[in-house]
């Protein structure tokens, strides 16, 4: 069965644009016009990946986000007509795994999906488990552990940690987080910052210990220490 997408927009024009272009790449699609109906759509219907605009009636797009983000990992594109980077970072902040503003290419949203639906699927990962400083990262799996303590991270606070504790050691630049993460699709640098900053919070809160490093002006890197 082809892979349900939730969209979400008060804009009439340009939910059926993104759902018209969604279902002639076979996936199938729910629209929801509000945040409390997006809420309620994404529990029952339990989407693979939800496509939501910030600017909602009766639930903004950033409360939707924060509420979900606690029910689930389920991938989420911020959608938005704002532009400046303070607004994407805060998207990504909230737990958001991707940013796309309007006007968009129909043809770069789907790109878009296809992309972060391949990483939270971890359709394309290395068997191998990685055993760190006390971390069990299991990409089979998708599961992190720390002592035996599940830590839970978005797809992309996922694929980065693999991606570091893999190269434990290593310096990796950001242009080479960016295009490990988006696969060639467009991004902003500043988003691996922010994914940077969720996952290294959760790290912390859980095992006390500082094991992503910031390597200024360059990258990051996974302390193997």
């Amino acid at each position: 069965m082809s892979q349900l997408i939730l969209v979400v927009d008060d804009e009439p024009k340009i939910a059926r644009l993104a759902r018209d272009y969604l279902e002639k790449n076979n996936f199938r699609v729910v629209m929801a016009n509000d945040g409390q109906s997006a809420l309620a759509i994404a529990r029952r219907e339990k989407p693979d990946l939800i496509v939501l605009d910030l600017m909602l009636p009766i639930i903004d797009g950033r409360e939707v986000c924060k509420i979900l983000r606690r029910e689930s990992d389920v991938p989420i594109i911020m959608l938005t007509a704002l532009a400046e980077e303070i607004d994407q970072v805060t998207g990504l902040e909230i737990g958001a795994d991707d940013y796309i503003t309007k006007p968009f290419s129909p043809r770069a949203l789907v790109a878009r999906v296809r992309a972060l639906l391949r990483r939270s699927t971890g359709a394309v990962q290395p068997p191998n488990v990685i055993r760190l400083r006390g971390l069990t990262i299991d990409p089979q799996r998708y599961s992190v552990t720390f002592d035996g303590r599940v830590i839970k991270f978005t797809p992309n606070e996922f694929k980065l940690l693999q991606l570091l504790a893999s190269h434990a050691g290593q310096t990796l630049t950001r242009e080479q987080l960016l295009d490990d993460l988006h696969g060639g699709v467009s991004s902003f640098d500043r988003s691996i910052d922010s994914h940077i900053k969720n996952l290294r919070k959760k790290l912390e809160t859980v095992t006390g210990q500082t094991m992503i490093e910031t390597v200024y002006g360059i990258g990051y890197l996974f302390n193997e220490e």
